[in-house]
């Protein structure tokens, strides 16, 4: 890795990327997103139990009908309960009769119930949702934007919102292939990934700068620019592997309802580590030498 110029690779990591967006983007157009109840809307069946029920419980009786992806809460003043006799379920919409096939399979499951409510609801976020994200998410690259160009320069700042679009595209690619449920806690993935992956550029883009301050001219700015990533390559390996530990475990033992979260972040964290390394220092040498071209 010593002798290893990442800069002067930069077409084989280009290649990667391009390839594997070409990838995600055919997925996305062709294949599409499995949006969750959150986006689609659904039925609700809010339900209380004579005994106390747990999560994974219900959830098996639901799977029998083809409902195993439902959203399931235990209605408790206690956060940390693990049952409880009051249940609310979302499922996609069900018709009358497979509703009620799925309460009697219930009852004799789990034992007798109190219907409190049984509904069909409209999208609860929907299009106003993935509104708000879009908006978010723009206005925190502006902002980013703002502050990097303040702080350091403009290419800098469009270097790291390019590395920012890889890091949401890889994430968004990934649910589109695997086909895993968006919902809105998919959302709050996605926003926390951009904030995650733009730390490690920035890192590396504070060690470019104060490279340049002292850039030496027996050293050509590719030589810079490899010696400024490998000096910060310790620091970001380390970062991303302790950050990993966290994802994996709450991936592995966190339960169903942030499963794709985890996922998301997970998925996040390796794309931003690998812009961060790969990619963010050399797409910077390309914007430096199209305003010099200017």
């Amino acid at each position: 890795m010593k002798n290893f110029s990442i800069v002067k690779n930069w077409k084989i990591f280009f290649a990667i990327t391009i390839i594997g967006l070409m990838i995600g983007y055919g997925s996305m157009i062709f294949r599409g997103f499995n949006l969750g109840i959150d986006f689609t809307g659904g039925s609700i069946m809010d339900l209380k139990f004579e005994k106390a029920v747990q999560v994974a419980q219900v959830r098996e009786v639901l799977s029998k009908h083809n409902l195993g992806g439902a959203i399931i809460q235990l209605e408790s003043d206690d956060s940390s309960a693990t049952s409880s006799q009051g249940v609310l379920i979302r499922t996609p919409v069900i018709a009358d009769n497979d509703r009620t096939a799925v309460m009697s399979d219930m009852e004799k499951t789990l034992g007798k119930f109190d219907i409190r409510r049984v509904e069909n609801v409209g999208a609860t976020i929907g299009g106003e949702l993935i509104q708000q994200a879009a908006i978010a998410i723009f206005l925190s690259w502006v902002l980013m934007v703002l502050y990097i160009t303040i702080r350091f320069q403009l290419n800098f700042a469009l270097a790291a919102i390019i590395a920012l679009i890889i890091d949401v595209s890889v994430t968004l690619s990934w649910f589109s292939l695997l086909q895993l449920e968006i919902d809105s806690t998919f959302v709050a993935a996605l926003l926390t990934v951009v904030g995650y992956s733009v730390n490690g550029t920035i890192v590396i883009f504070d060690r470019i700068r104060e490279s340049l301050k002292v850039h030496r001219r027996s050293e050509t700015v590719t030589d810079m620019i490899d010696n400024s990533i490998k000096s910060t390559l310790t620091r970001t390996i380390y970062t991303t592997i302790t950050t990993l530990f966290a994802i994996v475990a709450i991936f592995l033992f966190g339960g169903e309802t942030i499963h794709n979260f985890s996922f998301a972040m997970l998925v996040g964290c390796c794309s931003g580590a690998y812009t961060s390394i790969l990619l963010a220092g050399t797409i910077w040498l390309f914007l430096q030498h199209k305003k010099a071209g200017e």
